[in-house]
Parts: structure tokens; C-alpha cells; sequence
């Protein structure tokens, strides 16, 4: 089975020849930077650099998948959000927001032709000509209430979800169009799966909240995206875990917060799941022998795509990383059929 066979098979539930590993939103390291030569902040601009620092994910940590999307404010910067694109050793992030009211929201012409969006759709390819049919391309997009915390901003929208319902569904509506476009021009290009990342983290909003206003959003997304999408969000999620579950999303890529075997219960073999190694105190701080430990009992509990919790701090070391895969390469011993695991 080559890696992209087996993340499409565990995508699905099905059987694989061993558990795979890979992380939907970055696995982006100073290591890999250095040893590529494609370093934070120009690989966010540069498609042949952005490719070459996501095939560093297999050809060094040899994940059997690679991410070119790293940040999360591609969408903000081409929609004309005042960006700072960090350092080599910081993320980017966006400065104020860019709209008051759902009524400005517009998605311009040339979106797709903006330098951060054809960026990546470039990446896509080229990732896509030089793997083929080899090694799973994981694209990704903001979701509709990243977006809105990023062209509204983050307090105004989440007060808004109580003092003016209303224009958050508003807001909802319009971004939702910037989420599909995107998806689908990267499934174009030749993505396998594109994460959606939408941080409706419970550190910020509560399950009730996220099936008010978000279930709908995303059901209706996927219906118009024309590929497998993964969730993203933050944070202990299992609250809504039942929700995501049905909302017509392939996998769940969930954060360490969230119990491993527990998250297994509460999705009901309805979706795949993916995660959810520690970054701080395990990948970042943690030896390569802490994260064996550690992804053996993800193995035990069946948890179908291994890997980092999020995107992973550029300073986690390649060692603790390529662990992951060693160690799930040294538990490999016979086909291992998910769907019939979840049932039991």
C-alpha cells in the first residue's frame, strides 16, 4: 500500500496495511526549512518554495502525507487584509478587521488569481506532478467562522452570536463562498482532501452555539465542496463531536485536549479520525521515546490517521516527528480493518 493509498483507505474507515500517519493542516519545522532551503516568511508567496518545504513532510518525516497550506491567513491577505507574514520562526497573522457589516463582504474576480491564493493552488500541483498517485496532498481552507473571526474580528463576532444572531448567520452565509471556492480550486489542482479549518474551539463556544449556528453552515458546505473535506477546530471538542459527526465532513483532525478514546465514542464510526499528538509538551518539549509511548496507545484505541494535534510550533525537532512514523512502522504486523474496530 503506498501513502496515499492508505490515507485514502483510513480517510474512509477501511482496511490499511498499517495506521497511517499525517497531519491535515502543517508539519512545517525550521529543520525542514533549513534542510530544504525554503524558510518562513517566503514560502507563504512562493509556490515552488511552498512545495518544497510540504514534500519535506515525506521525504524527511516520511508522512504519507504533505500539507502546503502551513498558516491560516492566506484567504484574509488576498481578500486585502494588512498582513505581518512573521518570521522564520513565527506564523503569520493579519492586523484589524477588514469589514463591519455581512453587506461588504465580496469575493473579488480575480480571487483565485491573488499572489496568497495561486500560491497554494500552485503548490497543490506541483505536489500533485511530483507524487502523482504516490502520497496524499492535503489542501486546506479557512472555514466560514475562522474567516469572520479574521475580516470581522474575534470579539465582535463572538458577542455578536448573542447580542445580534442574525448578522452572524449573515456573516456565515457570505464567507461560506470564499471557504467552497477555495476547496475546490485546490481539489482542481489535484488536492486528495482538503481540511476546513473553523476554529469553533470550546474554549471560545459552546456546543449549543456551534449547532445553532455552524452545523447548518458546514453541512451545507459540503455539499457544494466536490471532494472528501476534513474539520479542523481547537480545544476540547467533544461536546460537539456528536454534531461534526453528521455534518458531512470525512474526518475529524481534534486536539489533544480531547481524550482519545472518548472522541472514538462520540463520533460512532460515523467519520474517521485524526490526531491528536500533544505539540507543546510532547512533540516540542518531549523526547522521540515520550512520543512512542504516546502514539502506540493512539494505535491501541484505533484512532485512523496519526499525527500532531494542529499545526506544529516551527521549532519541534524532526526526531520527535519521524518517531511517529517509526514507531507505527515497528506495531505493524497484520491488515487492520478500522471500520470493523469502530463497530466493536
Amino acid at each position: 500500500m503506498n501513502s496515499r493509498d492508505r490515507f485514502l483507505a483510513a480517510l474512509n474507515r477501511q482496511e490499511v496495511d498499517r495506521p497511517c500517519v499525517g497531519n491535515p493542516t502543517s508539519v512545517a519545522t525550521v529543520e525542514s526549512m533549513e534542510s530544504t532551503g525554503a524558510f518562513f516568511p517566503w514560502v507563504h508567496q512562493d509556490a515552488d518554495k511552498m512545495a518544497a518545504l510540504a514534500a519535506a513532510g515525506h521525504e524527511l518525516l516520511e508522512f504519507d502525507t504533505v500539507s502546503p497550506y502551513f498558516s491560516v491567513q492566506q484567504e484574509t491577505a488576498a481578500l486585502g487584509g494588512t498582513m505581518n507574514w512573521g518570521t522564520e520562526t513565527s506564523m503569520p497573522d493579519n492586523y484589524g478587521p477588514i469589514w463591519r457589516q455581512p453587506e461588504e463582504v465580496r469575493v473579488p474576480p480575480d480571487f483565485l488569481d491573488r499572489l496568497p491564493i495561486k500560491t497554494v493552488l500552485k503548490a497543490v500541483k506541483l505536489l500533485k506532478k511530483r507524487y502523482k498517485n504516490e502520497v496524499a496532498i492535503i489542501g486546506k481552507t479557512m472555514g466560514p467562522w475562522t474567516l469572520a473571526y479574521h475580516t470581522y474580528g474575534t470579539q465582535n463576532f463572538l458577542m455578536d452570536t448573542i447580542l445580534e444572531p442574525e448578522k452572524v448567520r449573515d456573516f456565515l452565509r457570505e464567507l461560506q463562498k470564499i471557504t467552497v471556492l477555495f476547496a475546490n480550486a485546490q481539489f482542481e489542482e489535484g488536492a486528495d482532501a482538503v481540511t476546513i479549518a473553523d476554529h469553533a474551539t470550546g474554549d471560545l463556544v459552546g456546543p449549543a452555539t456551534y449547532k445553532e449556528f455552524l452545523f447548518p453552515v458546514h453541512q451545507e458546505i459540503n455539499r457544494k465542496i466536490n471532494g472528501p473535506t476534513i474539520l479542523h477546530i481547537c480545544g476540547n471538542t467533544l461536546d460537539r463531536m456528536p454534531y461534526i459527526a453528521q455534518a458531512g465532513f470525512k474526518c475529524f483532525h481534534f486536539d489533544s485536549k480531547v481524550n482519545a478514546g472518548a472522541a472514538m465514542e462520540a463520533v460512532h464510526g460515523q467519520i474517521s479520525l485524526a490526531g491528536n499528538l500533544n505539540n507543546v509538551e510532547l512533540l516540542m518539549k518531549g523526547t522521540p521515546e515520550r512520543v512512542k509511548d504516546q502514539v502506540k496507545k493512539l494505535v491501541i484505541t484505533r484512532i485512523q490517521i496519526i499525527g500532531p494535534e494542529c499545526a506544529v510550533p516551527l521549532t519541534v525537532r524532526n526526531a520527535n516527528l519521524q518517531a511517529i512514523v517509526q514507531v507505527v512502522k515497528e506495531m505493524s504486523g497484520c491488515p487492520i480493518d478500522m471500520e470493523d474496530e469502530v463497530k466493536k
